[in-house]
């Protein structure tokens, strides 16, 4: 019973520790333009390290139309991106 406490203790650190590995890694940005009809946002960004892409200027959809209708031209963001069925998209904002 002991042995089995302690390889359940050992998994439950385990996963604790790749879940915090995974932690959200935000992206500072700001938005250039916001297309509601589209459903898309042009966004000046830092280098997106999850996508393995350079600080530059490009266009994202958003998880939903929620999420477009808060940002503003000039706002400064943070934000998530990643590729949602082969689109880049804005999957979290701060």
């Amino acid at each position: 019973m002991r042995k089995f406490a302690t390889l359940a203790l050992a998994s439950m650190i385990a996963v604790t520790g790749a879940t915090a590995a995974l932690a959200t890694e935000y992206t500072k940005g700001v938005v250039k333009k916001v297309d509601l009809k589209a459903g898309k946002v042009t966004i000046i960004h830092e280098e997106l390290v999850n996508l393995e892409m350079p600080a530059m200027t490009m266009v994202f959809k958003t998880m939903d139309t929620a999420m477009l209708e808060k940002m503003k031209e000039g706002e400064n963001i943070e934000f998530v991106a990643d590729r949602v069925k082969g689109k880049l998209t804005v999957t979290e904002l701060k």
